[in-house]
């Protein structure tokens, strides 16, 4: 049984984000970062990184800039074996001019393919990246990609609650995860 290891975001995930209403709901963990306000890169890959290997088999669910993390722990990384899939929601674009003062450590994205199943959920009016640049990272990571319409940033701001259809297409990891090791 994987565990859920929850990767917020630039400023973390506030307390109505559907990520913590996962962690509430469903005891997921959340990997904490030393610095929401000003995150670097080797840092954040380094949290995620310690958050791995303290289990055998992880999900990661990544919201915004930690979709971006994923790509580049995943790339650097040697126990990319222990995740048995990622729901990666809503990445946000740090390549974008505007982005590059703020979160210099983060460019460019990392595009290399990921080494585990995977599935990307962007909507049509994400004001973080665009539905073409999220379709784009989606082939270059080799994830499945989820439109869900104009739900924004996919955030607490998207009304969403706990969510359903995020916490159905986690439920599709888990099952791809349990088809993958029958093998």
């Amino acid at each position: 049984m994987s565990t859920v290891l929850l990767l917020p975001g630039w400023h973390n995930s506030g307390p109505d984000h559907w990520q913590s209403l996962w962690e509430a709901q469903h005891g997921h963990t959340r990997v904490t970062q030393h610095d929401w306000s000003y995150p670097l890169r080797g840092d954040w890959m380094a949290q995620l990184e310690e958050a791995v290997l303290a289990h055998d088999e992880v999900l990661l669910v990544a919201h915004s800039l930690g979709c971006i993390l994923v790509a580049a722990w995943a790339a650097h990384s040697q126990h990319t074996e222990r995740v048995a899939g990622a729901l990666l929601v809503a990445p946000g674009d740090v390549e974008r001019p505007d982005m590059q003062h703020a979160l210099f450590s983060w460019s460019p994205i990392v595009r290399e393919r990921l080494p585990f199943p995977s599935t990307l959920v962007t909507s049509r009016n994400d004001p973080q990246c665009s539905f073409m640049r999220a379709s784009r990272l989606a082939m270059d990571w080799g994830s499945r990609l989820v439109d869900v319409g104009h739900r924004g940033h996919i955030n607490s701001d998207s009304n969403l609650g706990d969510w359903p259809q995020g916490l159905a297409l986690l439920d599709e990891l888990k099952t791809k995860e349990k088809t993958h090791h029958g093998h």
